[in-house]
């Protein structure tokens, strides 16, 4: 598992690991087995750990207080799972984080992570990784105001058409911001064209 993490930090870096600094990573990285619908964070509890996914799908999502379900992220193989707010503030997270399918990850505590400041690479592949959730963030934010939920839906399916095939219709739906019978609409309208 730790070899996925290790390209991906090369992938992410100009500067190279070295063999050291690569049997640090691979100390400090623990391996973690999520079954479908376990918790790797419940709202009310401090993030402890960030989590990298090798294998599967994560969401991470609010409930209000109807009880309804409002997705923030949905994330798959090789992409960063947790509530940064929380791991950095050390504060009470508002959101949950479960696993939509079967996954294996590799986490790391705040200390440990702190403990790795020192590794070049990592830093430069964070600051990149930083950058991205930037722009994604700001992407995201100016499609619920501006975009219409076609124009939502064909963006996702563009920019992320796996996740029209990993998680069900009703995920997809509360990601987006619209009900099913407005996600279903759409891909009728879709499939007709």
């Amino acid at each position: 598992m730790h070899e996925v993490l290790i390209q991906y930090i090369r992938a992410h870096s100009a500067t190279p690991l070295t063999e050291n600094e690569t049997e640090q990573i691979k100390s400090v990285f623990v391996p973690k087995k999520l079954r479908k619908r376990q918790y790797f964070l419940q709202a009310g509890e401090v993030c402890r750990s960030m989590a990298f996914i090798v294998k599967g799908a994560i969401r991470q999502y609010s409930v209000d207080a109807r009880g309804n379900e409002h997705i923030l992220r949905l994330c798959i193989e090789e992409w960063w799972a947790g509530d940064r707010e929380s791991f950095t503030m050390l504060t009470p997270s508002i959101y949950n984080i479960d696993a939509w399918e079967e996954s294996d990850v590799l986490t790391i505590t705040k200390t440990e992570m702190d403990g790795l400041s020192s590794i070049t690479s990592l830093n430069e592949m964070a600051r990149t990784l930083d950058q991205n959730q930037s722009f994604a963030y700001q992407k995201r934010l100016n499609a619920a105001i501006s975009y219409t939920a076609e124009k939502r839906y064909a963006e996702l399916e563009q920019t992320y058409p796996e996740f029209l095939q990993r998680f069900p219709q009703h995920i997809i739906a509360s990601y987006l911001g619209i009900t099913k019978e407005t996600l279903s609409r759409i891909r009728n309208q879709a499939v007709k064209k």
